[in-house]
């Protein structure tokens, strides 16, 4: 009969429902995916009785609402879109997320104070991911990463445009690990656009890259990451393009002293030096290399090792394949996150200033950073 199966087509349809089904099973024999779901659920509810019954405290969110009111009132020459704590400091893609939160809250506090702890909950999920596919973490540990009180403050109660780049920082990292390496870093580009702390994954991040593609792959994605930043700031770039330039990207720029929580201990005339910054900036790429060297490409040599290994600016491959992935450059899941995280948190050690919300730069990859360590469980 033309509708009868056969045989050999049940057999196979029967075969992929018991995969499927014992995919599902083993995913769920993993204590640290049910706890997960366990953890988002419970800091679902904390977040919301924080937003109940915490005052909120107002910081930059008036500065916010007024570069984006000037935005939308049709100025583009970024030096004159500010607040009452100063200019426009952030690319535009800062301009963009506050647009869409201002017309979606009407610039209101408390319904602002609900998105963002829809944020929360979906970087908390995202993070889980992550940490629940490299698996290095104990299960019982990833309660860690929903026990900060000012992370839940950073998100809910001072409405950080930090939250908004770790965000989408973290969602690059999680299509990292499925090898979506053109994506990751659309998205990559997108979290820098909104703040660009996130740009102290980028070395690591590049090596990452030349590792998993081979050069053709490399420049493509990195081309793509570099067209979100010119659609992202075009409406300026096309108006004002040295003042957007020289403000949204001010490498430069010198925060107070007073407010800063890193190396709170150098006297404020060194702090602001630029003799300091240069210190720092040395030693800050020596760790790098130190580390990509001996750690990250231990296992090709060293770096020179791993540059012969490619026979950089000597070949082209033979064929211009823009694939994620090479076969031969299967790079591990704990690779990925451990540099990412390791290059970051040099960054952080390393930056001049810090201010308090920018713990949310590098709080969700403590957990897994001491779990990378030999020490023993108890001084972790």
């Amino acid at each position: 009969m033309a509708g009868a199966s056969s045989p050999a087509s049940l057999r196979a349809s029967r075969s992929r429902r018991l995969g499927k089904e014992t995919n599902r099973s083993d995913l769920f024999k993993k204590p640290a995916v049910p706890f997960a779901f366990a953890l988002i659920l419970a800091d679902a509810i904390l977040v919301a009785l924080i937003i109940a019954y915490v005052p909120y405290t107002k910081i930059d969110w008036d500065a916010y609402m007024s570069q984006v009111s000037g935005f939308l009132g049709g100025e583009r020459d970024y030096g004159n879109l500010k607040g009452d704590t100063g200019p426009l400091v952030y690319p535009a893609g800062f301009l963009y997320v506050y647009s869409a939160v201002q017309n979606l809250t009407g610039g209101e506090v408390y319904p602002a104070q609900i998105l963002f702890g829809v944020l929360y909950i979906v970087n908390l999920g995202i993070v889980l991911i992550i940490y629940v596919k490299t698996d290095v973490v104990p299960w019982w540990a990833l309660s860690l990463l929903c026990l900060s009180k000012r992370i839940h403050s950073i998100f809910v109660l001072r409405l950080f445009n930090d939250c908004f780049a770790m965000t989408l920082l973290h969602a690059s990292m999680a299509l990292f690990l499925y090898r979506k390496w053109h994506l990751g870093m659309l998205v990559f580009s997108g979290a820098v656009s909104v703040k660009m702390n996130v740009l102290l994954y980028a070395p690591t991040l590049l090596l990452l890259l030349l590792k998993a593609m081979n050069i053709i792959g490399v420049v493509s994605a990195l081309a793509g990451a570099a067209l979100v930043q010119i659609l992202v700031g075009l409406p300026f770039l096309i108006t004002y393009p040295v003042s957007y330039i020289a403000n949204a990207f001010d490498l430069g720029r010198v925060f107070i002293h007073f407010w800063s929580v890193n190396f709170k201990f150098v006297p404020e005339r060194v702090f602001v030096s630029k003799e300091f910054a240069v210190c720092l900036l040395i030693a800050h790429l020596f760790l790098l290399v130190a580390f990509a060297n001996y750690k990250w490409c231990k296992h090709e040599g060293g770096i020179i090792g791993f540059m012969r290994s490619r026979h950089f600016f000597l070949t082209l491959p033979s064929s211009l394949s823009f694939s994620d992935v090479s076969a031969s450059r299967i790079i591990t899941k704990e690779h990925v996150v451990t540099a990412m995280f390791v290059g970051n948190f040099i960054g952080i050690v390393f930056a001049r200033s810090l201010h308090y919300q920018f713990y949310s730069w590098y709080f969700y990859s403590l957990p897994y950073l001491l779990w990378r360590t030999p020490f023993p469980t108890w001084l972790r």
